[in-house]
């Protein structure tokens, strides 16, 4: 497996924009790129230029006011769509030009209507004709899981020859299990004779919830770039999740033995502006961003991680840029966790006081699925306590 911390390719803006209702204006763009750049991904794919002018404009703008993270446009491999991207990045400080066509018998033959040689041909023109106007090209050979393995191995090679500098290899139908897509990777690092001249890139799709999985599978056999997007938005299912993969190889940098560049304190900022601007609710059980990710309910459970945090947490909520767990009061909670949020409210509580306390609380949390500090505050009011 290659050394060297795995670089996010953020494709929010682009893949996460085609989700219905997802779109968004040029300064909405600006914004989360701006945040992604706090964030510090290391590519940030902006857009499609030539699919639309809104899209050329936002591509370009975000090419001219960022400066730290590397600039993407997607184009097929097509010479109109390559001029249209070079253009729109043309002021970029460090940009890409990613430039992708099916390679599977299935879109070879039902997409571009063509030949598996026609495919490789026009794959290596269209890296050619991209490193005319930019030194950092990247290849993706869409639909990669499906293709013959023979043949993808020929592209990969003769992509590399060509002078792209990263090769994706995503599951473009979210169809490989992580077993599989791992041994794709590695056979791939095994095969392919000038592999080391390149990145190898994954671009993992959700359709069967192994999205992440497949990405840190790749990790393992040696891929050194993951495209993903913040709440793992993307088409249908949507993509492989930036806080899940950057939480995963942070958590479990025992296993996988390398980590990213993200400031891991600003993904629960980016997530909520992602979702303020789209519009888009992330589901409550959400790993990491979810709103119950660090919420506890159950009285076990809060007694334990009042006592000490790593009992029922393998990753401290502040690592993410959040205050703190959540303790939930509900007629599960125990006797621990009330006196800890009435504490948190300003009250002093003697142990000879907490039973009645206690009872009256248990009352209230069985009329209703959650008890709020206000609940409490009448009943702290009924028993004369005031507090400090």
């Amino acid at each position: 497996m290659k050394e060297g911390n795995v670089l996010i390719f953020d494709t929010t803006l682009r893949d996460g924009e085609q989700v219905p209702g997802a779109s968004l204006t040029k300064a909405e763009k600006i914004e989360i790129a701006k945040q992604l750049e706090k964030l510090n991904v290391d590519v940030i794919e902006a857009g499609f230029p030539i699919s639309s002018p809104g899209d050329f404009d936002a591509v370009r703008a975000i090419s001219e006011e960022l400066t730290t993270p590397i600039i993407a446009g997607l184009c097929r491999a097509v010479k109109k769509d390559i001029e249209s991207c070079a253009q729109a990045l043309k002021k970029a400080k460090r940009g890409r030009i990613h430039t992708f066509i099916g390679t599977s018998d299935i879109h070879v033959k039902y997409i571009t209507n063509s030949t598996r040689e026609d495919i490789l041909q026009r794959s290596v023109d269209a890296v050619k004709f991209a490193r005319e106007f930019c030194d950092d090209v990247e290849y993706s050979a869409m639909d990669a899981t499906r293709t013959d393995f023979e043949y993808l191995c020929r592209i990969v090679e003769e992509t590399i020859k060509a002078g792209a500098g990263i090769i994706n290899i995503p599951d473009s139908v979210g169809y490989s299990t992580p077993e599989e897509f791992g041994l794709l990777i590695k056979n791939l690092m095994n095969k392919v004779p000038n592999i080391d001249k390149a990145i190898i890139s994954v671009h993992c799709h959700n359709d069967l919830g192994m999205a992440t999985a497949n990405s840190l599978s790749a990790v393992l056999n040696g891929a050194r770039q993951v495209e993903c997007t913040i709440n793992g938005l993307g088409e249908r299912a949507g993509n492989a999740a930036i806080e899940e993969i950057a939480m995963a190889l942070k958590v479990r940098n025992d296993f996988y033995k390398t980590n990213t560049n993200i400031n891991t304190k600003e993904i629960y900022a980016t997530s909520k502006l992602l979702t303020k601007l789209t519009g888009l609710a992330v589901q409550a059980n959400k790993a990491i961003v979810g709103q119950n990710a660090f919420a506890h309910a159950s009285g076990i459970h809060q007694d334990a991680i009042l006592k000490k945090e790593d009992t029922f947490g393998i990753m401290s909520p502040e690592s993410i840029g959040l205050n703190g767990h959540s303790i939930v009061l509900t007629s599960r909670s125990g006797r621990h966790a009330l006196k800890h949020r009435l504490k948190d409210l300003g009250y002093s509580i003697e142990e000879s006081e907490l039973t009645d306390i206690y009872k009256q609380f248990l009352d209230v949390a069985d009329r209703k699925k959650e008890v709020f500090n206000d609940d409490l505050k009448l009943i702290m009011d009924r028993i004369g306590k005031v507090a400090r």
